[in-house]
């Protein structure tokens, strides 16, 4: 008698399975997408759904294929139509990803972030801009933490402005050329005074003059809206500009650090307050902390030696002790040890190894 083979119908292998999960009115969402492919359609790039998604079906759990009620489904989205919700849950949900994948996502766009803050900013002294190990500390400082549904730079913007809150850090200015009609060239200039901008250079030849500026970002719509109203043109020169230039140290004597020269009005903003000065030195201070507590660690770890009782001998620095304990001088200690002898010196055990080597030789060669 033959059997009948039974054979399960109408089953679906999900394989290379991306979950996007979403909570909504205390209940759960998922959805089966491709790996790779979230982050496309999130970021405008990937058009097709079917691309995306595995199948346009809602799932309360994925991984044992538990398909979501649909009563459940019109309570939380008003509708039971699987493709728009769906589309919700890939705009809203969260992507499942593994913990060291996410850590390492989280570590590059915290990167991407430093480095965009970096471009953007300089120190209002030195007119120089800050270097990333600074920027991430300054970031680490202020409790930042990386919104990986939000964009890098909107994130650098966030973090400019609470820098700005108890740093010394500014924007770095815009270098524009504006050209506009000869007869609007004083409402121009008087605006400019007026946005505090820095006039570099000025051409007043011709019927159309025009003026290379720099600004702070944070003007640039109003001065297009103005130039556009003044029937001129915007020119973009230089989306950042940082002081040019390298500082030389090697034309300073001992004589000249203990009595540093006065400094000049070029070298230094006459339009830098006081108060700023003060608060750089603090931030220079605060920021030199860890350096300078790491460094008398280190001199502390080098003077300090330990002992092991075992050999009754200094062995060095932390490395050197732990390495101390895997030698075979302490481990030849440790056996005279539970045999009641004294400890030997590094080349009395060495003297005494050889000795008991030549003793196993001679007694296997015995007859």
């Amino acid at each position: 008698m033959s059997k009948t083979l039974v054979q399960p119908i109408g089953q679906k292998r999900l394989t290379n399975v991306a979950v996007v999960r979403l909570k909504k009115h205390g209940l759960r969402f998922e959805i089966a997408c491709y790996k790779n492919k979230v982050l496309s359609w999130r970021s405008r790039v990937e058009k097709d759904l079917d691309e995306v998604l595995q199948s346009h079906t809602v799932y309360s759990n994925v991984s044992k294929g538990v398909l979501a009620k649909t009563k459940d489904l019109v309570a939380a989205f008003g509708t039971d139509d699987q493709t728009k919700i769906c589309l919700e849950i890939l705009e809203k949900g969260e992507l499942q990803i593994a913990g060291k994948e996410r850590e390492s996502q989280f570590s590059s766009q915290f990167r991407d972030v430093a480095t965009i803050v970096m471009q953007k900013t300089i120190n209002p002294e030195t007119q120089r801009p800050y270097t990333i190990n600074m920027i991430e500390r300054l970031m680490h400082e202020i409790h930042f933490a990386v919104d990986p549904h939000s964009s890098s730079k909107k994130q650098a913007l966030e973090v400019i402005r609470e820098l700005q809150k108890n740093f010394p850090i500014k924007r770095s200015p815009m270098r524009l050329r504006l050209t506009v009609p000869g007869q609007n060239l004083h409402s121009l200039c008087e605006k400019l005074n007026e946005w505090s901008a820095t006039t570099v250079s000025k051409d007043e030849s011709g019927s159309q003059p025009s003026v290379i500026c720099e600004m702070e970002p944070g003007i640039f719509r109003e001065c297009d809206a103005l130039v556009r109203n003044l029937q001129g043109r915007l020119e973009i020169l230089a989306m950042s500009v940082h002081a040019e230039g390298d500082t030389q140290v090697d034309q300073y004597d001992d004589e000249d650090i203990s009595h540093p020269p006065k400094k000049s009005a070029d070298s230094v903003p006459s339009r830098l307050p006081q108060e700023s000065t003060d608060v750089e030195l603090q931030l220079s201070e605060k920021m030199q902390k860890q350096t300078i507590s790491s460094g008398n660690g280190n001199a502390e770890e080098e003077v300090k030696q330990h002992k092991c009782s075992t050999c009754d001998a200094f062995v060095g620095d932390s490395k050197q002790y732990r390495d101390h304990f895997k030698s075979e001088w302490h481990k030849h200690n440790l056996k005279r040890k539970t045999r009641q002898l004294p400890p030997l010196t590094a080349e009395e055990c060495l003297a005494d190894m050889e000795m008991s080597d030549s003793k196993s030789d001679l007694q296997d060669y015995s007859f």
